[in-house]
């Protein structure tokens, strides 16, 4: 199953499944039906009340069609009531929370993915494409994913913690600062997340040069370590 990695508020990355085709187009027919529905229920208001104009009827019932699927994902964090029922999402694929532009560009750029063939060229541009994006989401920098359960994340699986018994073993570490721990963390971070290696190695011939340091330990159990022993040395513990 494809997924795409989306930085949280609380900045943990998290893989979620991208939407199927299937979840997308039953989404979009659940919110076609809703549209139905109004409009039958309009339909049936305006000739109860026996009005002679009905320029009010089918302003009431197109501006819904228009501006329906940009209009609930504004309002309700990236879904429609489709997307809602099958448990998908609108998300940027950089992590970021989609603006206001990011869903309007989906909304025009939908014209052309929706009523062009029939909606052809959306299915086909999620099919190929490998990110899950029809043209609307190219042109916004989106894609649409299915939400899962997620379980809580703790601070410790996040950031390296100390353990109330942990024993220092570099008091060097004291001529540091709180931003060169945080560099650290982050390093540690992408190394984690990412598999991207260099972070660590160049920070940590930074801090051993620095704090004239010299170990058998690997660049992470020295790092993980140094950011241990400063918070029990800064701390008090």
């Amino acid at each position: 199953m494809q997924t795409v990695r989306v930085r949280t508020t609380q900045n943990v990355l998290i893989d979620y499944p991208l939407a199927s085709i299937g979840d997308r187009i039953i989404g979009h027919m659940i919110d076609r039906i809703v549209l139905i529905f109004y409009s039958v229920a309009m339909a049936v208001a305006f000739v109860s009340a026996e009005m002679d104009s009905w320029v009010p009827y089918i302003i009431l019932i197109g501006f819904p069609w228009m501006f329906y699927s940009v209009l609930f994902e504004i309002f309700m964090n990236g879904q429609t009531p489709g997307k809602q029922v099958m448990k998908v999402k609108v998300v940027r694929l950089n992590g970021t929370q989609p603006s206001v532009g990011d869903y309007l560009l989906r909304w025009i750029f939908s014209f052309i993915d929706f009523y062009v063939f029939s909606g052809v060229i959306a299915v086909l541009f999620v099919a190929l494409g490998g990110k899950g994006q029809r043209l609307g989401d190219i042109a916004a920098g989106t894609t649409v994913v299915k939400l899962t359960e997620q379980r809580e994340v703790t601070a410790e699986e996040v950031f390296v913690t100390a353990s109330e018994t942990h024993v220092p073993t570099f008091n060097q570490v004291m001529q540091l600062t709180d931003r060169d721990i945080e560099l650290i963390q982050r390093a540690l971070e992408a190394n984690r997340d990412q598999g991207n290696m260099l972070p660590v190695t160049v920070i940590t011939e930074k801090i051993k040069t620095m704090l004239n340091i010299h170990t058998e330990l690997t660049p992470e159990e020295f790092l993980e370590t140094v950011v241990k022993d400063y918070q029990t040395l800064t701390t008090g513990r």
